[in-house]
């Protein structure tokens, strides 16, 4: 009976649409498997009804109490620790799914664990309690909403662009100019300038200052444009003026920028180009658009780790450039510019296959001989780029190897031999491996070759032939010019501009630049291709 009255109620929670009661079927299993009774099921074989009703209650106590089923029911001690771990971004979302986790999320300890972790804010946390700010406001009302300003920038000056890095300094953002020591010192340190900050006041808004000019701090603003991309512009430009007008101004500016007066300066076209740079750059008075750029990313197969360098341009000062990897080429990218090849310009394009063996150090100072070196491989660098061209041309052709000039180019990289006598697989495999010149090899300028600083090692690594890029006033009629690179060591290298007869001198800026980093190498390589349209 008892088996057939079952039947009959599931048939009718069929017939009715219910679903059996999970919760009471779990009930009742418990139950059972307790040895206790359940409700509709019949008393185990084992079971003793007792004495009476009482001492039944006494065995059978309520459910034990087991782990917690929801988030809800953890402690709060609990999930503050599990919200420390959990990104800032995702937080104040979290804050309005429910009153709990609205209330936990007010404590400041997980803000400030969120500052810590994320930008570095470590010191002069404790302040802000004095000054009646919590850390749930630095971080929601300054640090992220600025988030996307941080890290490496190039302003859009014209041709002279420049090298800003945007940091968390304590408990502001500034954004640091970085300009290069006064020519021709190029081994000293860089200079660094403020150009704005943004902090948080007593009505917990965040505040931008202007911090151009010589009057203190004043008012300022920031428009971020997208996300690689953002504007300044001073609201008070009269904080920039001095009162001794323009000339008290320019004068000021020289001292800053070159280290000199302008009576120091006897070079006519020197004092040309820097009467020029102040009238194009004063314009702009912090109003300025910044496009994001990166550092290179490093590879164990690189010859020397990239990086920032400054360099010697001879009448148009020191210049920031960039030195990065490309296989068996290194492209070095002007960060810093001058009227005639302007920021973001390939300014030396290096072939490591094409090594050069340097003569004795008598020979060496010879101009013509080295010249005469080089040129040989130049020429035989656009002999193959001909023949190349011609190849493509007619791809079935010459794969049919029925074209000669293709032929004797492929014989010769065959043999590993270039027409300037150079061992170009030895060489190629040597500069992979961080070979070359490892006890060093004596160098000496050749005899007439101008140089800004004369203060360079007397030994290198190696030598490599590479063009350099040269241009008339306004980047008119750019053209690629041979040169000898010479790797000095990792902190320095050399270029020999054979056209002009003179020799830049770079070295390495050890400076931490902070958000600095290409998130993967495709960017970087895309943000090279875009530096070039942005001053083109």
């Amino acid at each position: 009976r008892d088996a057939a009255g079952a039947r009959l109620a599931m048939r009718s929670g069929r017939r009715s649409g219910r679903a059996p009661d999970a919760s009471a079927m779990e009930r009742r299993a418990a139950a059972a498997a307790a040895g206790g009774p359940g409700p509709g099921l019949g008393l185990g074989p084992n079971h003793d009804p007792g004495p009476g009703p009482a001492s039944t209650s006494a065995r059978c106590p309520g459910p034990a109490a087991g782990p917690p089923r929801n988030v809800l029911d953890l402690p709060p001690e609990l999930l503050v620790e599990i919200f420390c771990l959990l990104p800032g971004m995702s937080l104040p979302g979290l804050a309005a799914s429910c009153t709990k986790f609205h209330q936990i999320l007010a404590t400041d300890t997980i803000w400030r664990r969120r500052c810590r972790a994320e930008y570095g804010v470590s010191e002069n946390l404790r302040r802000l309690e004095t000054m009646g700010i919590a850390c749930r406001d630095l971080y929601v009302k300054l640090l992220h909403p600025y988030r996307n300003i941080l890290g490496l920038w190039q302003p859009d000056i014209g041709p002279y662009g420049g090298l800003l890095n945007v940091v968390v300094d304590g408990l502001f953002i500034i954004g640091w100019m970085y300009l290069p020591p006064h020519d021709p010192r190029v081994n000293d340190s860089m200079r660094c300038k403020p150009l704005f900050r943004i902090h948080l006041w007593e009505k917990n808004k965040a505040e931008v200052e202007c911090m151009y000019g010589h009057k203190g701090s004043h008012k300022g603003d920031i428009q971020i444009v997208k996300k690689d991309e953002f504007s300044t512009k001073c609201n008070q430009t009269d904080f920039h003026r001095m009162s001794g007008g323009r000339q008290e101004e320019f004068r000021t500016w020289l001292a800053e920028e070159w280290g000199r007066t302008l009576e120091d300066i006897f070079h006519e076209h020197m004092q040309e180009l820097i009467l020029m740079k102040f009238i194009y750059t004063s314009q702009y008075d912090n109003c300025l658009t910044y496009r994001r750029i990166y550092l290179p990313p490093p590879s164990p197969e690189d010859l020397i780790p990239p990086g920032l360098f400054k360099g010697t341009y001879g009448s148009h000062g020191l210049e920031i450039v960039m030195l990065s990897f490309h296989g068996t080429h290194v492209k070095v990218t002007k960060i810093t510019g001058d009227p005639n090849v302007p920021a973001g310009q390939l300014t030396l394009h290096i072939d490591m296959t094409r090594r050069v063996h340097l003569p004795d150090i008598e020979h060496l100072q010879n101009f013509d001989k080295l010249s005469r070196m080089v040129l040989e491989i130049h020429q035989q660098v656009q002999c193959d780029q001909q023949n190349q061209e011609h190849c493509h041309a007619s791809t079935q052709h010459c794969l049919d190897s029925s074209q000669p000039a293709c032929n004797g180019v492929q014989e010769r990289q065959e043999q590993g031999v270039n027409a300037a006598g150079v061992d170009m697989q030895m060489d190629a495999e040597g500069a992979a491996a961080g070979e070359p010149g490892a006890a060093g090899l004596p160098f000496v300028l050749p005899v007439g070759v101008m140089a800004r600083n004369e203060v360079y090692p007397r030994t290198c690594r190696a030598c490599f032939y590479g063009t350099g890029l040269i241009a008339g006033h306004g980047f008119t009629s750019p053209e690629r010019t041979p040169g000898l690179f010479i790797l000095f060591n990792e902190q320095c290298f050399g270029f020999i501009w054979l056209d002009l007869k003179s020799f830049s001198l770079y070295s390495r800026i050890e400076d931490s630049l902070k958000n600095a980093q290409a998130p993967f190498r495709e960017a970087f390589e895309l943000m090279l291709k875009n530096m070039q349209s942005w001053t083109s």
